[in-house]
């Protein structure tokens, strides 16, 4: 007869509120041309992150987007 499995129970990280970098430095439009702003919202692999990670509000993670897919177009990012 099979001795019956224990569960493990997962620890939660309490984790502090992400904030909006954007916001706190009260941007209203990310420039597809400056590179080294677009690299750090960006994967090793070029990948664009997601808002759970940075903490972006969605107008400006709608506005990151756009601003490195134009700057990949024109070579600034990769």
């Amino acid at each position: 007869m099979p001795m019956p499995q224990r569960r493990r129970r997962m620890k939660r990280r309490i984790s502090k509120p992400k904030v909006c970098r954007f916001c706190e430095a009260h941007v209203n439009y990310i420039d597809f041309k400056d590179g080294e702003k677009l690299k750090g919202c960006q994967t090793e692999k070029g990948r664009i992150l997601p808002r759970r990670i940075t903490g972006n509000c969605p107008d400006h993670q709608k506005m990151l987007t756009i601003a490195l897919k134009r700057a990949r177009i024109i070579s600034v990012v990769r």
